[in-house]
């Protein structure tokens, strides 16, 4: 279930360069597991960046800059 409210939901709907995928976690405890998760959300960009937590928009879209062009800041 995706939501226009949510920031990370948002950024899939507004660019066709961000697609965005939403799993419960109770249901596939073996991705949770995978990806480390301790809290919700966690985010995953590109199996390089990830980040746990309702960041505010910024500091969520400075992670997706991050996996789009590592090495920069």
């Amino acid at each position: 279930m995706f939501t226009q409210e949510c920031q990370y939901c948002r950024m899939a709907f507004e660019s066709e360069l961000v697609r965005a995928d939403m799993v419960e976690a109770t249901e596939f405890p073996h991705l949770a597991n995978q990806y480390g998760m301790c809290a919700v959300p966690k985010v995953v960009i590109d199996e390089t960046t990830s980040f746990e937590g309702a960041l505010p928009e910024p500091q969520s879209l400075q992670y997706v800059l991050q996996a789009a062009f590592p090495g920069r800041r």
